[in-house]
């Protein structure tokens, strides 16, 4: 039995679609995956900013030998919150120490295991990596979204991991109809 109450308009297992009207700044042009949102708050992953550093730049800090093949991702950068500390997305399964399931195929993973896997070359599916989180306190993320700061889609697997990382902004904004280049930065209020 959960403590937590559900949250009726809860956007985890979406996408956060950065407007024109979120100038500068870490979420400026930014696509975010809502890991949970609740009545007290949300958390996200930030999906198309890339840190420049390969997946094997971190192995070689956790002293993991990799099979080759396995680190040519890039780490993303996954919000200014606890940058030190790694988040995995992936779609399949697994039984990492640390796992929660998101959608119906998305997990995240925030533990070592995960990793010595990869490194392995005994993981499965596609995986994203991002170094921080996304975080807003309870009802901020409500304020923002009436704000105009951000549209919002139900998260699609491909654009999360087949497409990209510099196209899925696009991508998740075709989700709804729209051309993220053609978008004003005059958003308006109804």
């Amino acid at each position: 039995m959960s403590l937590i109450p559900k949250h009726a308009n809860s956007l985890k297992d979406h996408f956060l679609i950065a407007t024109p009207a979120l100038v500068g700044g870490f979420f400026a042009k930014s696509l975010t995956y809502i890991c949970e949102h609740n009545a007290l708050g949300a958390m996200g992953i930030v999906v198309n900013q890339p840190l420049g550093i390969p997946l094997a730049e971190i192995f070689d800090q956790l002293d993991l030998d990799a099979r080759p093949g396995t680190v040519n991702q890039t780490v993303l950068a996954g919000g200014p919150v606890q940058i030190e500390h790694g988040f995995l997305l992936h779609d399949e399964a697994g039984s990492w120490e640390s796992t929660v399931q998101i959608g119906q195929k998305t997990w995240l993973t925030t533990s070592k295991d995960i990793l010595e896997a990869i490194a392995n070359g005994d993981a499965k599916g596609q995986i994203l990596m991002a170094l921080g989180y996304a975080g807003w306190s309870a009802g901020q993320l409500e304020d923002e979204l009436a704000d105009n700061a951000w549209l919002t889609v139900a998260a699609d697997n491909d654009v999360l991991f087949a497409t990209p990382y510099e196209k899925r902004l696009q991508a998740a904004g075709r989700l709804l109809g729209i051309d993220i280049h053609l978008m004003s930065d005059a958003a308006g209020h109804s």
